[in-house]
């Protein structure tokens, strides 16, 4: 089986085939370019002379697994010129640079759909490519908050609560950038199809994950308030409860049938008030959180374990990859001495797997070269 230049087998994977060149940022931008590598396509990472964005090793960026890496200055007379003869030959570019420096560096959509008409070009920004914020810096927390997704998140009484930058630079960002990307690539190889720009804005994206809690406000099932509602924490059976040792321990029995299991197996079916009366709510919370604190996670772990109370412990980042149901499925895997999470979803044909390491900036420039038909990598020539 041929092998690519970090020793990714080729044509593994849903999207074996595709041709992605991903211009070299931080954050979402890399993060998506990751998925479609994970997918299977050859995903060509253009790294800038230097060092990087992040203060971290690259032989621990897990999100530059299964790429390839090189080298091009783009604001050198010849850095355009590389990057637009990778274009050519690529199905997809992904660039992160705030509005109109991918232009002026020559490498934004126009000249790379001269090249290359069937190309999708895919922008990962915060505020869009458009609006009066859109040339401004940010980061996800800004783009979460004027969504109004960050103001729902924590204690009815304190400040809302930091959810890393899981909600906009992943969820609301890379995630539609590569549904974007994956709907546009389709259309591009239609018979009638061409490539087209595809601008996935941070806040676009995260503003969309709130449409269920919109029509819930809208029909009066939701309060615009922190901490007050059945998903936010308001519900005191929806919710987190510390135990003894200090653990914590998630509920979610929102349905009526496991809402009985949980309160019979937590030992408080006797005492607990009914579940509809929200004047009872604070009573309610009260008791859960009282026994809840009369043993350790672990304990409680055990108690409800293989039932359908929907009770779960809350593990830190280490403890995850040996969870019981995780181990079994193999959600997390160990590659190249990096515990770190496998490739999603699962695919019955073509399957994936982490095969290859995070791509060392230029270390790949021959076999780009000699893959992609561009030599001009290695002699510092483009076209």
């Amino acid at each position: 089986m041929a092998v690519t230049g970090n020793g990714r087998p080729a044509g593994r994977g849903p999207l074996a085939g595709v041709r992605v060149v991903e211009l070299a940022g931080i954050g979402p931008g890399p993060f998506a370019a990751m998925l479609l590598a994970d997918l299977g396509a050859d995903v060509v990472r253009v790294d800038r002379p230097g060092p990087g964005g992040l203060a971290i090793d690259p032989a621990y960026d897990v999100t530059n697994r299964h790429k390839r890496s090189v080298l091009v200055d783009l604001k050198s007379p010849e850095g355009p010129g590389l990057v637009l003869d990778l274009v050519e030959r690529a199905d997809v570019l992904i660039e992160g640079f705030r509005p109109g420096v991918a232009e002026r560096l020559g490498v934004g959509p126009a000249a790379c759909h001269a090249r290359n008409p069937r190309l999708v070009y895919g922008r990962m920004t915060g505020w869009g490519q458009e609006g009066p914020l859109a040339r401004t810096a940010g980061h996800d927390i800004a783009y979460i908050a004027v969504t109004g997704a960050l103001g729902m998140i924590g204690d009815a009484d304190g400040p809302p609560a930091v959810p890393a930058n899981l909600v906009g630079d992943y969820a609301g960002g890379s995630l539609y950038l590569v549904i974007g990307v994956l709907a546009a690539l389709r259309h591009a190889h239609t018979p009638d199809g061409t490539g087209q720009v595809v601008d996935a804005a941070i806040v676009d994206g995260t503003a969309h994950l709130t449409a269920m809690i919109h029509g819930m406000v809208a029909a009066g099932g939701w309060q615009d308030r922190r901490g007050a509602n059945l998903l936010d924490g308001g519900c005191p059976f929806y919710g987190t409860y510390e135990t003894s040792d200090g653990g914590y321990m998630a509920v979610g029995a929102l349905e009526q049938q496991f809402y009985d299991t949980f309160v019979r197996l937590l030992g408080i079916e006797a005492e607990a008030p009914a579940r509809k009366d929200l004047a009872r709510w604070g009573e309610l919370r009260a008791t859960v959180a009282e026994r809840f604190r009369t043993r350790t996670r672990d304990e409680w772990t055990a108690v409800f374990e293989g039932s359908d109370a929907c009770v779960a412990p809350v593990l830190s980042l280490g403890e995850a990859p040996h969870h019981p149901h995780l181990a079994a499925r193999a959600t997390f895997t160990d590659f190249g001495g990096i515990t770190q999470p496998a490739p999603a979803p699962r695919f019955s044909a073509t399957p994936t797997a982490v095969t290859g390491g995070p791509a060392r900036p230029g270390a790949d420039t021959a076999s780009v070269a000699r893959d992609w038909d561009v030599p001009g990598l290695t002699t510092g020539k483009g076209a």
